[in-house]
């Protein structure tokens, strides 16, 4: 979500005549776009603040712009940082090439920009609806050739008591299913290949119109049959059984839905999960995964989870390794707890597993999953898969771009699968088939056909 709304504000910018420049230094604005979700992320963006300051007592008519997640948590107090300009929330964005051109307009001045912000950002979903269906076109914006995301709703309604969200992001509000087909209608014409529907929740999507209700089901299904679109993923689903055959159905029913479900556990413990107001019990989860595999048998499925929540005891964490040895993940994302200001577990429970604890745990839970990963990875020697190119690994030549060179390459399966093989640059953005012949837990290696 913040890759997209990095993406929309710079396209915004560039229609506004800002052009990116390589530094900093050579800024006369800095946006800083941000996350709350774990501590580290905001100590960064304070840290890059701090460099900011140094650099405005140079060049003091530099703007420096902070949006997300963070700005909207802590608002007021950081427009008080000698550093900032501009504060603007998740929903506020639609202003921020506005507020940029103003503050520039006026040199920087912090109190004349703060002002525009009291009276001029306010939260309106319809101008974030046009902002978001006008500039998620731009091509220049997307960090991966081909590919592009498409929020189909946001916020969330759920208050895990970790997560600060709901309070940073707002309730649940699902975009007109005709907004988001014109949207993936736009992108197919700008040659994308592959869009990802976005929610906190996605498969919670509703939306009601004419008395009928449409679902993450319908949307799938209606995205798949765009002209020029030929894979459809989606992100992050809620372990809910409301509607989940329906979304496996529409993976059996089009072969442009990929077989791919994100599906965060958090824990497996039944005492940790019912702490973190998570609805739903471990076996219920891994029935659903169950069921999952039966409908799909292809279908790989990824989970999160978060080590060292307060009063994890060590059977709790024994039963998360349980879990995931028989959830059978292509692969997990584990965090370990970080205390959330405003959160109900920070305000009701004491951050007891110490960071040792905390650290021993996501380094224990991540050999479990590379184990498992590696022996999903074996299944792929010697078969031929077909791959969205990403463009240049990170390990390639920066100047190998030459197709004689035949650079080194990444790419995706539809299962999400990252795939490495020699090829020319020019295929970034289209689709390959390349033969296996070498694996990590997280990498295939293979040879490009044809």
């Amino acid at each position: 979500m913040n890759k997209l709304d990095t993406a929309l504000v710079s396209a915004s910018l560039r229609e506004a005549g800002f052009g990116l420049t390589d530094t900093v230094k050579d800024a006369d604005a800095v946006v800083i776009n941000t996350c709350s979700v774990r501590e580290h992320a905001e100590a960064r963006v304070l840290s890059h603040l701090g460099h900011l300051k140094h650099l405005k007592k140079h060049r003091p008519g530099v703007v420096v712009a902070v949006v997300g997640c963070m700005a909207q948590r802590l608002g007021e107090e950081l427009l008080a940082h000698d550093a900032v300009n501009i504060v603007c929330g998740p929903i506020q964005i639609p202003k921020i090439a506005e507020l940029i051109t103003d503050a520039l307009a006026v040199n920087g001045k912090e109190l004349a920009v703060t002002e525009k912000i009291r009276s001029k950002a306010g939260s309106q979903s319809d101008s974030l609806e046009r902002f978001e269906s006008v500039f998620s076109g731009d091509g220049e914006g997307r960090s991966v050739p081909g590919q592009a995301f498409v929020r189909v709703m946001r916020g969330c309604n759920n208050f895990c008591t970790y997560c600060i969200v709901p309070y940073v992001r707002g309730p649940e509000v699902c975009r007109p299913p005709e907004a988001i087909l014109d949207q993936v209608k736009h992108l197919a014409d700008q040659g994308v290949k592959q869009v990802t529907l976005l929610g906190q929740t996605v498969n919670a999507y509703q939306y009601e119109s004419g008395g009928k209700v449409r679902s993450l089901a319908d949307l799938l299904h209606m995205t798949a049959d765009v002209p020029g679109i030929e894979w459809v993923r989606f992100v992050t689903s809620y372990p809910d059984p409301a509607f989940f055959d329906d979304i496996l159905q529409a993976m059996v029913d089009s072969p442009r839905i990929c077989n791919y479900l994100h599906m965060p556990a958090q824990s497996g413990s039944d005492r940790i999960l019912a702490a973190m107001n998570r609805h739903y019990t471990a076996s219920a989860y891994l029935d659903l995964l169950a069921r999952a595999r039966e409908v799909v048998p292809e279908i790989a499925v990824a989970g999160d989870f978060i080590v060292g929540f307060p009063g994890e005891a060590d059977e709790d964490f024994e039963a998360t390794v349980d879990l995931v040895r028989k959830a059978q993940y292509r692969n997990c994302f584990i965090f370990k707890y970080s205390p959330r200001p405003g959160t109900t577990a920070d305000q009701r429970h004491a951050d007891t597993v110490s960071d040792e604890v905390k650290q021993h745990r996501n380094v224990a839970l991540l050999a479990v999953q590379e184990e498992i990963s590696g022996q999903l990875s074996q299944a792929f020697l010697g078969r031929t898969v077909k791959v969205l190119v990403e463009g240049l690994s990170k390990k390639a030549h920066v100047n190998a771009t030459d197709e004689a060179d035949h650079p080194q390459l990444v790419g995706r399966t539809s299962t999400d699968y990252i795939v490495v093989f020699n090829g020319p640059i020019s295929l970034a953005g289209q689709f390959a088939d390349v033969t296996i012949d070498d694996v990590s837990p997280l990498t295939l290696f293979g040879k490009l056909i044809g």
